[in-house]
Order: C-alpha cells, then structure tokens, then sequence
C-alpha cells in the first residue's frame, strides 16, 4: 500500500506540473520575464517558505542545525536546476506544452534518475536485483516513450503549414525549440540532486517532530531559492534589457489580474514537489526510481492538455496515432516503476522472508 500511495502521490505531483502552465495563458499584456518572475516569487519563495513553515516544525532551527557544507550543495544544485527552469518557459514558447514537456522532462527522467546511484555507487547493486532490474526496464520504456513523442513532432512539423503551426503555438520554432528543451532537461535534473545532498536536512526535520510525510519539504525551501537566485537574475536583467519593467505598473494592463494568475500558476508549480516529496517517501529502498514516476506522470498530463489545447489541431492522422502512443508507453512505464519498487519494498522482502520460514517450520 505504502508504495502505492507513493504512486498516486507522484501522479498529483504529475498532475500539478504538466498543469500550472495553463494560468500564464490567461496573463495579458506582460512580457515572459515579467509573468516568469512573478510567478516564481510564489513559486520558489513565498508557498515553499509558507508550507515549509505549517508542516516542518522548528524550520528554521532545522537550518541552522544543519552544517553548512549541506546547505551549500543544496544550494548550489538549486542554481544548477535554476538554469532548467529559465529555459523551460522557452521550450515551452517554441514546442508547445506536449512535445516541449516530453523532451524536457524525459532527459530530466533519465540523468535524474540514473545519476544518483550512480555517484552512490550503488547501480551494480541495482542492476543485480530483480526489483533492480524491473525498474531499469520502466526507464528505459519511459525513455521509448519520449522518444516516440518527439517523433510525433518532427512529423507535425513535417505536415503542418506556418499558418497552421502558428494558430495552436504563436512562437513554434522545432529546431530552436529542441536545442532549449534538450538543455533545459538535463539542468532540470539537478533538482534531483539537491533532493539527495539534503537528506541531512530531512532526517533533522524529522529529529524536530516532523511528520516523515513531509521532511523533504525544509529541503525545498534551499533548492527553490537557489532556483529564485538564477530566474531573478535573469528576469530582471531582461527587463532592463528590453525596458519591460514597466509592465509591473502599467495602467493599461490588468495588472491585479495578471498578478493573480501568475501567483495561481507559482502556486500550482510548487504543489508538483510538495506531492513529490511526499511520494519519495513512500517508496523504498528504489525511491530513486520516484523521479522518473514523477517525470512519465508530467508527460502524460501534459500531453493531455496539449491535445484538449488543440496543440495537434490540422495533424494528420498518423501523427496523431504517434502521439497518443508515446502518451501510453510512458504511462506503462509507470507502472512498471511502480512494480519495480514494490518487489524491492523491504516490508515485502521481510514479510516474505518470515512467510517462507514459518512454512519451513511446519514442515
């Protein structure tokens, strides 16, 4: 049950991030650096700090106890993740929600995943097991199913006219596009790092009365602000650059209502990690595997609002075929995860154990 729940937890998160596009939608007049960084302010400092503050008792004690070269790591793997986040909102501009989600977050999936039991040494381990092994075969279906993604778009470029392209994407730019989402996905996946330097952070959040449920949320709060000193830096040098610092009070925008907006879509992006931290902790000994759940969970939502969007509208058949099986293999590839982290779950593995020796003594 428990690694069930952790699955469902990882889909809100999923639900949460391939969502909280939407709202900027609805932001008018506003330039992207403008919308970006009002939103992050809700995103990466104001609901982190808030939620960090409800549900980690003593937060700021649990930072200062904790040394300073943690607090560093995590930090700076934030800034690293930052850079991921900067250029997110420009695959998404160039490729749309669908095709720009499934590039991004499936080079996310694969470096963010792999990469840490790999410097833990650990992945020989992995790769010995049966649950090991179970879970290697999901990544790599998930990664299947990306790439059968991006496929669908390369055959949307190749079938649509400019006019069409431009009616579902305004900026629909393949090419540029895949060059940021490729970028984009592997800085992504630092936050995957930061997670696993601040399990010192977490283990004292729950030293201080934290509920396990919730410990990777004092980690958050570093990772999102080395996020917000990368996405501020740049947002702010934009609006100077392109004199958009008017935007912010420039009567002939609804300004009150673009904040709105932004602070709903900051908001809603955070609520992907509140849930994702919850899901880590529910899944075991292969809770590395929880990022790649989280990333297949994105895509599938994602793909789902692009396709209600009318993203693929004027796409032939066969590319549409395309993309609806992409969609699919990577939510198989969920529930293969899934299945690898219950045949590791240690409370099986030991009630198995104790099964099998009960029997042995009946006998």
């Amino acid at each position: 049950m428990a690694v069930i729940w952790g699955v469902i937890l990882h889909a809100l998160g999923g639900f949460a991030s391939g969502s909280f596009y939407l709202p900027y939608k609805k932001v008018n007049g506003w330039s992207w650096e403008s919308y970006w960084l009002v939103g992050g302010l809700f995103s990466w400092l104001v609901v982190p700090f808030v939620l960090g503050y409800l549900t980690v008792p003593n937060l700021f004690q649990v930072l200062q106890q904790t040394d300073s070269s943690t607090l560093f790591w995590v930090y700076f793997w934030g800034i690293m993740w930052g850079f991921g986040g900067l250029t997110f909102g420009l695959a998404m501009r160039y490729l749309g929600l669908s095709l720009g989600m499934a590039v991004i977050m499936g080079l996310c999936a694969l470096f963010g995943t792999l990469v840490p039991p790999i410097y833990e040494g650990t992945m020989g381990h992995l790769a010995s097991t049966l649950s090991g092994q179970v879970t290697m075969l999901g990544l790599l279906v998930c990664l299947v199913g990306i790439l059968i993604c991006s496929r669908a778009g390369v055959m949307k470029e190749k079938s649509l006219s400019a006019e069409q392209k431009g009616e579902s994407i305004a900026e629909y730019n393949l090419r540029r596009g895949l060059l940021v989402a490729v970028f984009s996905g592997i800085m992504s996946s630092c936050f995957a790092f930061g997670l696993a330097a601040g399990q010192k952070i977490a283990a004292l959040a729950v030293e201080q009365g934290a509920n396990p449920l919730f410990q990777n949320n004092a980690i958050l709060v570093v990772i999102l602000l080395g996020g917000l000193t990368t996405n501020v830096v740049w947002c702010l040098y934009l609006n100077i650059k392109n004199k958009t610092y008017t935007d912010y009070l420039n009567p002939s925008y609804p300004a009150l209502r673009n904040i709105i907006f932004c602070a709903l879509a900051g908001t809603t992006w955070y609520f992907q990690f509140f849930f994702y931290g919850m899901g880590d902790t529910q899944l075991g000994t292969y809770r590395f595997s929880g990022w790649t759940l989280h990333m297949a969970f994105i895509i599938a939502f994602s793909s789902m609002w692009g396709l209600m969007l009318h993203e693929w509208r004027g796409a032939n058949r066969a590319t549409m075929r395309t993309v609806s099986l992409g969609i699919l293999t990577v939510v198989l590839s969920t529930i293969i995860v899934g299945y690898g982290n219950y045949l590791g779950d240690p409370a099986r593995t030991e009630a198995n154990t104790s099964a099998t020796a009960t029997t042995q003594g009946e006998e």
